[in-house]
């Protein structure tokens, strides 16, 4: 670790050590080890004790003066990013949030899938924690009833998909997550922790019961958040003020430009058909179908441990400590897609690429899925994050392990999947279109989430439910016609969006402005321009906000 004994950078390694005590789940996750038995108090009181430690630190990484550059960076980022959590707080959108992929209730059940599972007194510490995940129920519950006298629960439709997965994960109608899980361990604790996941389950089930119960019948029927709402959340993915309507009309623009694209390829796929006939075409050719759900992780494991072979030292510089990542199914019950999770602070937990798919599934179309792997893996996620990981001398903990901005990194991920077809690695037309189509569903996305949010008016010449107003209904009508991703995945992205306001255009946004960062080095240092260079300059910056990784790459 650096040496950073003064200033900015020792006031954020202490804001992390204080912040880790308040809230050891998301250390765990962040990478920090000897918080693996620890809860977070997800409480009123444990969200208010958060909030007194992000304006405490406020004030004092505000006052001071920063020592050389790599401060004046590091006091940007921590300003900006603890500065719009307190915002959150004070707006009261923290405290009692819920949503179908991102909150309380699936961090405490995803939390398992990061922990070592080696020896014994890992196996004791999974024990304990699954003993406190009643407590963290009982916290989510009384955050609930705190935001629902407060007038502010999250609309229906996440109250009733959360139970739902909490029937999943409890085992309402099979095993459940937590005894499955503990079915790994060794014989000699196996009875206690038996008990202590019997006891986990049982409170997932209860929570399911009393979001039916007390919770469904006050929250409101309607989904948009208003303009007001979102742009605080789009502030907090972004890392930058958005236009708003100026976004959604280049939304539109980018979607047709796309569009265009995959419809020159499909033609050459299938002459004569639609987007939908290719699309179909793909999926009936058995060149792009593996079957099996350990086989389909055998070839997402081969296709990335190629791409970290073959970039390594040629596009990018890639450290030893980068060069594993693993790649698994999810655990059945949460949102159908792709994600990605960072590795330990010290690599001793590896990056790893989940893939959440229905339930049941066992055949797998994969001309969709190799820019994906691209996207969570390398140059993608992996690449990205574990790189900021691995900049312990120049970056402070909260840089490297704390600071991600959705803007930033689903950015970069979107970028590096359109990177790889300018490196060579997507000249197979099925592999092409399922790129492109990525691309034109997250431009689709910075139109309906803005759109349905908002209830903006749909534009004449659109095609599309000229002059109406976006609803819920219109949104997965549009991925349904207008985008060719798989149907089942469409249903679940409409409730993502409206449980998450601002974070799924932050992915096209995002690779919007480090293509405009690009352009700008290219233009600035002209023959000189070096994209080996730019990309790893950037990437050693660490995650940050978009307005400030502009400032840090053109100053």
């Amino acid at each position: 670790m650096a040496n950073h004994t003064a200033g900015v950078h020792e006031a954020s390694e202490r804001f992390v050590d204080e912040y880790a005590t308040l809230d050891p789940i998301a250390a765990t996750y962040a990478g920090l080890t000897g918080y693996e038995s620890e809860m977070t108090d997800f409480s009123p009181d444990g969200d208010r004790q958060r909030a007194e430690l992000y304006a405490r630190y406020l004030r004092r990484i505000e006052a001071l003066e920063p020592a050389d550059d790599s401060e004046t960076a590091a006091k940007a980022h921590f300003l900006e990013r603890v500065g719009i959590e307190l915002e959150l707080h004070e707006a009261g959108l923290t405290t009692g949030h819920l949503n179908v992929i991102a909150s309380t209730v699936q961090n405490v059940r995803a939390i398992f899938d990061l922990l070592p599972t080696d020896t014994a007194e890992q196996w004791a510490d999974i024990r304990t924690l699954l003993g406190k995940v009643p407590g963290a129920v009982d916290g989510i519950k009384a955050g609930l009833r705190d935001a629902a006298g407060r007038g502010q629960l999250v609309a229906l439709r996440q109250v009733t998909k959360v139970a739902e997965q909490c029937d999943t994960w409890s085992g309402a109608d099979g095993e459940s997550f937590f005894g499955a899980f503990v079915k790994a361990a060794p014989d000699a604790q196996s009875a206690e922790l038996e008990s202590a996941a019997n006891s986990a389950a049982e409170a997932y089930g209860d929570l399911a019961r009393f979001l039916r119960a007390e919770i469904a019948g006050k929250a409101p029927a309607k989904d948009a958040v208003g303009e007001d709402v979102y742009k605080l959340w789009s502030r907090y993915f972004l890392g930058a003020q958005l236009d708003l309507r100026e976004a959604y009309e280049w939304g539109w623009t980018e979607f047709f430009r796309v569009e265009k694209e995959m419809v020159a390829v499909a033609e050459r796929i299938k002459a004569g058909g639609s987007l939908a006939d290719a699309a179909a075409a793909l999926d009936a050719d058995p060149r792009y179908r593996v079957r099996g759900r350990r086989e389909f992780e055998q070839w997402m494991q081969q296709l990335s441990d190629n791409a970290l072979a073959e970039l390594r030292g040629v596009h990018f510089d890639i450290p030893d400590a980068l060069m594993r990542l693993d790649c698994k199914i999810a655990p059945d019950g949460g949102g159908v897609g792709a994600y990605y999770t960072g590795p330990s602070d010290d690599f001793s937990r590896a990056g790893a690429m989940w893939w959440s798919v229905p339930a049941g599934r066992e055949d797998f179309s994969t001309w969709r899925e190799v820019s994906t792997v691209y996207h969570e893996g390398v140059p993608g996620h992996h690449l990205q994050i574990a790189t900021g990981v691995h900049e312990a001398e120049s970056l402070n903990r909260y840089q490297r392990l704390h600071g991600w901005v959705s803007g930033h990194g689903e950015g970069w991920a979107l970028y590096a999947e359109r990177l790889m077809q300018e490196l060579g690695y997507l000249t197979d037309d099925g592999d092409l279109m399922g790129m492109l189509d990525a691309h034109l569903f997250r431009a689709a996305r910075v139109i309906i989430d803005i759109g349905m949010h908002l209830e903006l008016e749909i534009p004449a010449g659109s095609g599309f439910h000229d002059g109406e107003r976006w609803t819920p209904e219109l949104g997965l009508e549009f991925m349904l016609t207008r985008t060719i991703t798989d149907a089942e995945h469409v249903h679940d992205e409409i409730d993502r969006y409206l449980g998450w306001p601002g974070q799924a255009p932050s992915y096209k946004l995002g690779e919007r402005y480090w293509l405009q960062l690009r352009d700008e080095a290219r233009r600035r240092d002209g023959e000189a321009f070096d994209i080996k260079d730019f990309h790893m300059r950037a990437l050693r910056l660490g995650s940050m906000g978009l307005d400030n990784l502009g400032a840090s790459l053109r100053g």
